[in-house]
């Protein structure tokens, strides 16, 4: 396997390690409408990714800064193409990590409201727009011989990444509603099993659409693998948080979007972005590569850096375990 393989592989490691922590947490910022019933229920959902939200986003900085310095015309032509959706992530991202911080600062009602509805906002749109945008890498977009975008923001509009949106925004929130369930006590915790299990069997319509499609079209018994993971994964999870088996509906829904997140980026390789104008344009491992030299320079500083970052990582989970309720949270001034 040479370098380039190892570092696709690598950078697939990192989105799918973003897509399952992030997942939840944005899971949570739309629950903030749909599960809790007053201020103080949204502030339980929030305390519950309070200590974690920003280390979360450490795997999309990663797997951002790995594709930049391993594969740069990946990079190029993804950043440029994809530029009005991932500038709506950006910002949204911003003005989330924003919203937790200020929501607080001040008493008033309308003050509090703004921010959570900017919190809710900005955990949903960015929820969808990573489908549509994985769902475009996967199916291909107009990229000509010079390796460059050539289409429009509404060509990103097509059935098939829509409906890839529709399935990160499903499972995410499903995701982030077995991780409310698991981490609340209480009448929340309740209301979160019984959301959980009818946002999971609406995501596992969706998400078996959407797999089935993406098998059909570019799919070989690698990416089949994955897929029955994934639904049988789902499934299990569904089956959990109706037997209240929090914890086991967690690691299910979490191996779910392991193997779907997987059997995206199995069904690209060795393409990084196909072109859908013509196959010998497409951007592959190899010609969207850096030199043999920096991808060793960063194989040793991957080694070193990664084993850190798992590590005080998983020391925050770890600290903050314990389940929270409305009794933890302190009436308001």
């Amino acid at each position: 396997m040479e370098l380039h393989d190892i570092w696709f592989v690598l950078i697939a490691v990192l989105w799918i390690g973003y897509f399952f922590l992030e997942g939840f947490d944005f899971g949570i910022g739309v629950l903030t409408k749909l599960l809790a019933r007053d201020r103080k229920e949204r502030r339980v959902l929030i305390n519950t990714i309070g200590p974690v939200w920003d280390g979360n986003e450490v795997w999309l900085l990663s797997a951002g800064g790995a594709t930049f310095a391993a594969f740069p015309e990946w990079y190029a032509t993804l950043f440029s193409g994809f530029y009005l959706p991932l500038l709506i992530i950006l910002l949204c991202l911003i003005v989330r990590g924003v919203a937790f911080e200020y929501r607080a600062k001040r008493t008033g009602e309308r003050w509090q409201t703004n921010w959570e509805n900017a919190i809710f906002w900005t955990s949903m749109i960015p929820a969808v727009l990573w489908g549509v945008a994985f769902g475009n890498i996967v199916r291909g977009v107009k990229i000509d011989a010079d390796m460059e975008y050539v289409g429009t923001f509404v060509d990103l509009l097509n059935p098939y990444a829509i409906l890839g949106g529709l399935v990160t925004l499903s499972l995410f929130t499903f995701h982030g509603a077995v991780f409310a369930a698991l981490k609340t006590a209480g009448d929340i915790r309740v209301r979160a099993r019984s959301l959980a299990l009818k946002l999971g069997l609406a995501t596992a319509v969706l998400a078996l659409g959407f797999l089935l499609w993406t098998q059909a079209a570019s799919g070989d018994r690698w990416s089949l693998a994955a897929l029955i993971v994934a639904v049988v994964a789902l499934v299990a999870a569904i089956g959990a948080i109706a037997k209240g088996r929090e914890g086991w509906s967690f690691t299910f829904s979490g191996l779910t979007i392991v193997a779907a997140v997987g059997m995206l980026f199995l069904t690209l390789f060795p393409n990084v972005m196909p072109s859908s104008l013509n196959e010998a344009w497409n951007l592959t491992v190899t010609n969207a590569s850096s030199t043999p030299y920096t991808l060793k320079i960063m194989t040793w500083c991957a080694g070193i850096a990664t084993p850190m970052v798992l590590l005080y990582q998983s020391w925050t989970y770890w600290v903050f375990r314990k389940r929270i309720g409305t009794q933890h949270i302190a009436d308001a001034h």
